[in-house]
């Protein structure tokens, strides 16, 4: 059995798909590209495809991922090409590896995320910025299916700045970009919790909704504070390895030695 894992984004419109929606579309690419699936046992087999961490509904991302497993060998860029085709335009396959090592949600430990705040001057947004970055601790509420729940949404963030600030256009407004880079804790810290902290601690509010993109999603670098690419390990382990050098003539005996 072959594994493969794909990256693949939710661009446009199609943010605003679920990912149970997401599930049923992939499905169906995989039977229009003829994909050669490995099925599950039992009275109802289905397709072997493991989700990692989706986005929300509504964000777009760059940076989902999942892992399928096939009963035949195929090349994993011939293989993108055919399910890409096979998707509609926005849910595009951009990245394709064979599994080669273990482990692909226990990489996805921090996403980076894009906030595009309409209507906000950036400089309003470096004060609530900093106001958020300062605090000890903001919380906020969110309603789950157990009911209303209050957590800190500041332990979870690991940067948050005001970045590419764009000087206001002719028959536009302000509009203010942030980018988060936000730890994956339990429970989850979603960017709209984070725009609600920021509401929190300097009352900032966007006139119309924050559009929202998850960028990367991988292993964080605690050291250079980045997030890496979660299919690279994966990569390492298929190159070739570097041929030995020749060894120095150390392996020949000295001369005279061996004689009486």
């Amino acid at each position: 059995m072959q594994r493969i894992r794909l990256r693949y984004t939710k661009r446009g419109r199609l943010r605003f798909t679920s990912h149970r929606d997401f599930q049923r579309a992939f499905e169906r690419a995989l039977r229009r590209a003829e994909v050669p699936m490995a099925y599950s046992a039992g009275f109802t087999p289905h397709p072997k495809v493991s989700y990692a961490n989706a986005a929300p509904t509504g964000t777009g991302s760059e940076a989902e991922f999942l892992e399928i497993a096939l009963v035949e060998v195929c090349d994993p860029d011939k293989l993108r090409e055919l399910l890409d085709e096979s998707l509609p335009a926005g849910l595009d396959i951009i990245d394709a590896v064979e599994a080669r090592t273990s482990g692909l949600a226990d990489r996805l430990t921090a996403s980076v995320w894009e906030l595009r705040l309409d209507g906000v001057r950036p400089e309003e947004a470096g004060h609530a910025v900093a106001a958020f970055l300062a605090a000890e601790a903001v919380e906020v509420e969110r309603r789950t299916k157990n009911g209303l729940r209050t957590f800190d949404a500041r332990d979870a963030v690991a940067a948050l700045e005001v970045a590419r600030p764009q000087p206001d256009r002719p028959g536009d407004g302000p509009c203010a970009i942030l980018r988060l880079v936000v730890r994956h804790v339990t429970p989850a810290v979603r960017p709209d919790d984070v725009l609600s902290g920021l509401r929190a601690v300097a009352d900032l509010a966007p006139p119309v909704p924050a559009a929202v993109t998850r960028l990367a999603q991988g292993l964080f670098d605690e050291e250079s504070g980045t997030v890496t690419d979660p299919l690279a390990p994966d990569r390492e382990a298929a190159r070739p390895a570097p041929p030995m050098a020749a060894g120095p003539a150390a392996a020949k005996a000295p001369e005279g030695a061996g004689t009486a």
